[in-house]
């Protein structure tokens, strides 16, 4: 297909799991992509982000006028954005609204087609949730608008990174018995990601499925119970003892999940709502229209765990969501900020180069923790999961290499400038906002400087109070993870860590 006469394809959500794939896919096929996210540095750290063929544009759903600016000369539209994370409770509302933006800019600026991913699942069912009817309301706003719209609508997504697929995988690797709620037993539908993909893009290339709903699935229809065991087989774990009990409702099940796997509350919930009610096709209208091989939820499965075990996760759950800089980190004013920073910060001078320390901090977290007092970081993190927020099993995308916006356990990766400064902002829950920065500067005679400095900016006196009960151990913790970055790095001190005011 002759793709030069086309218009450049609109993909919002760049970042997020679904787009950041299909960005590539489009590239390939020789199309012009306008890439809409909330954070310009975020998409340009992407691989994509620097391809001739890519506009990065900044925009948000719930602001029409980024949104003209982003679809402006564009003929094809791919609405790929949820507000759950974002949003948290009201993402519904959040959502129809955005629908409703998207629908008066692809039609003040004359776009051609509008392409949406929803989810699947009867909407008279007894048992719908929140969730699915938030994805119906999207769904049903976009094709109600001038603009010829597609509706796809999925269950499950099997594909490494995928936060149901991550769910599946990590109670499959630490609960060899189970305690299972009903829903066990529902039937469903998944489809592997490349399949996702393979309909995205066959859905701009067929005018035929324009102004149409469509169920996409793959080819087996199995119950949850039979996924578990299909995955510990091609995983080659012993198949989980399971034991379904009726009192197990989805809020109790969604809190379950948050302490077994990195996925939190916020989003478990809503997900696992939905698999009480059946998620299967009702029709199959797709398959004649755009015909590709449909992937086996075994294949899928072996496919998704390849790439995790050769480290090729092209995106992941954790990539969705805004990168929220906080303002008093630009200006490091206290004032401006609109109360005190508090500071610890240590410094060293090595002999190396800033090269040598850089590929020890890009490692940072995940299997190789943070080089000292590594039981102390890992107490953190089961505080942080108890109280509802993400702990040190998120992990990272990579064991070697970083980007803006990835998560990182509880952080979550604000500013990387290779091989110089590595800033992260703390996703656990605080009283307060902090900041971990890592700064490496060359000093000359083949030495350099590490500064390791950590930033709070309390809220009222619990945040201030927050702050000084942990000082003692940030003493500590930094000491002795400067000296294992030094460590890991196979060099030597000129001058051994030494506190400093920044």
């Amino acid at each position: 297909m002759n793709t030069k006469n086309y218009k450049p394809v609109l993909v919002t959500g760049a970042t997020g799991y679904v787009a950041g794939r299909l960005i590539p896919l489009l590239l390939k096929s020789g199309y012009n992509i306008r890439a809409m996210g909330r954070s310009i540095a975020k998409m340009a750290d992407r691989p994509w982000g620097q391809d001739p063929n890519v506009q990065l544009v900044k925009g948000d759903i719930l602001d029409v006028d980024s949104l003209r600016k982003a679809v402006d000369g564009c003929g094809t539209i791919y609405y790929l954005v949820h507000s759950m994370i974002s949003q948290k409770g009201k993402y519904r509302h959040a959502d129809r609204i955005g629908a409703e933006n998207m629908v008066q800019a692809s039609a003040d600026e004359h776009a051609e087609h509008l392409i949406y991913l929803g989810g699947l699942g009867d909407i008279h069912h007894k048992n719908i949730s929140k969730h699915l009817i938030s994805r119906n309301e999207v769904g049903q706003v976009l094709l109600s608008g001038p603009v010829p719209a597609t509706v796809l609508r999925a269950a499950m997504i099997l594909g490494s990174g995928s936060a149901s697929f991550e769910i599946l995988r990590y109670l499959a690797e630490r609960l060899p018995v189970m305690v299972t709620p009903k829903w066990v037993s529902m039937p469903t539908q998944p489809i592997s990601i490349t399949n996702i993909l393979g309909y995205l893009k066959g859905c701009m290339e067929n005018p035929e499925t324009r102004g149409k709903t469509f169920d996409i699935g793959g080819p087996d229809v199995v119950a949850y119970r039979d996924l578990f065991h299909v995955f510990t087989k091609e995983a080659g774990l012993p198949s989980p003892l399971m034991i379904p009990v009726p009192v197990l409702t989805p809020r109790l099940s969604s809190l379950w999940i948050h302490l077994v796997t990195p996925v939190p509350s916020a989003i478990a919930q809503p997900l696992t709502e939905g698999l009480s009610l059946p998620t299967t096709c009702t029709e199959n209208k797709i398959i004649q229209i755009i015909p590709q091989e449909l992937i086996s939820c075994k294949e899928a499965i072996r496919r998704a765990l390849e790439r995790i075990q050769q480290e090729q996760v092209d995106t992941c759950w954790t990539d969705a969501g805004e990168i929220k800089y906080p303002e008093w980190a630009y200006s490091g004013d206290s004032t401006y900020s609109g109360g005190t920073i508090l500071k610890c910060a240590y410094r060293s001078v090595v002999k190396g180069t800033a090269q040598n320390l850089w590929t020890a901090v890009v490692q940072l977290g995940g299997e190789t923790g943070y080089y000292g007092a590594d039981l102390l970081w890992k107490i953190r993190g089961f505080i942080g999961v108890l109280s509802g927020g993400v702990g040190l099993s998120r992990g990272r995308r990579s064991k070697k290499r970083l980007q803006v916006g990835d998560a990182l356990d509880f952080w979550r990766v604000l500013n990387l400038k290779k091989p110089s400064k590595l800033l992260l902002i703390a996703e656990m829950k605080t009283p307060g906002e902090a900041l971990l920065e890592i700064n490496i500067d060359d000093v000359g005679n083949n030495q350099c400087q590490i500064m390791l400095i950590s930033r709070f900016l309390p809220k009222g006196v619990m945040g201030i109070l927050y702050w000084y009960v942990l000082y003692p151990f940030h003493l500590y913790v930094f000491n002795r993870m400067l000296k294992g970055i030094v460590n890991a790095s196979n060099l030597k001190f000129v001058t051994p860590p030494e506190r400093f005011t920044p």
